[in-house]
């Protein structure tokens, strides 16, 4: 299990993630939700290591997380221009190789051969030598969720990965996501403000309000009093 263990995180007097403790399962992917402000973005800077924590930790099987062990899908996808579809991927993995290939962008074959992979895992197979900036919002944002696996995480984060997308779209990236947590048997969490587009995918929903754990329920238990009521909080 990977474990959240009375977390807070502070900006002076305000505390944006205050106290809250729950548990991810393995293969699973939870939906985190809450009104903007409500401490989303800041539970995953936490959990991705972009944040330190002013109390609480963060374990998987006991153990503290490593930063290298997570990996974060943005919500704009966060590529860069000119860099084909593939390039990108590969810029996944840099953070764990040595710092002298980082400055010369080297990559090994087996790592050129992973990265097309992931481009196949995420449904862009055929794509990988395409400019990022030639490929549509959704196509990019499985670029973005192929670059975060190449990092070989244990967890994998997004934040608000479908909020510049129109639904159908939407669906799709969030059914490649779930796959990815699925196939690879991590720990998944996606922050939504459309909680219904991942209706058929999601497994566990967790709500935020002020900072605080408000939800906490299998998926197969939720209805749509529980979806509103996270968000009749001020």
């Amino acid at each position: 299990m990977l474990d959240i263990e009375s977390l807070t995180r502070q900006y002076g007097s305000e505390a944006a993630v205050d106290g809250l403790s729950a548990q991810l399962a393995r293969g699973e992917l939870t939906v985190l939700i809450g009104r903007s402000g409500a401490g989303k973005t800041t539970l995953l800077r936490c959990l991705d290591g972009l944040e330190q924590p002013d109390e609480g930790r963060i374990t998987v099987d006991d153990a503290p997380l490593a930063a290298t062990d997570a990996a974060l899908v943005f919500q704009s996808g966060a590529l860069v221009d000119g860099k084909s579809a593939v390039g990108n991927v590969l810029d996944g993995a840099l953070g764990r190789k040595p710092a002298w290939r980082e400055l010369i962008g080297w990559h090994s074959p087996d790592e050129k051969r992973v990265a097309i992979e992931r481009l196949h895992d995420v449904g862009l197979a055929g794509y990988a030598d395409r400019p990022v900036e030639a490929l549509s919002g959704g196509q990019q944002q499985r670029v973005g969720i192929a670059r975060a696996l190449q990092q070989q995480p244990d967890v994998l984060l997004a934040d608000e990965p479908v909020a510049s997308l129109d639904p159908e779209t939407g669906r799709s990236v969030l059914a490649v996501l779930a796959h990815a947590v699925s196939e690879h048997d991590l720990f998944g969490l996606v922050s939504l403000h459309q909680p219904g587009l991942a209706s058929d995918v999601a497994d566990h929903y967790l709500g935020m309000a002020g900072g605080q754990l408000v939800l906490d329920r299998p998926a197969a238990q939720i209805d749509s009093d529980d979806i509103e009521g996270v968000y009749a909080h001020e």
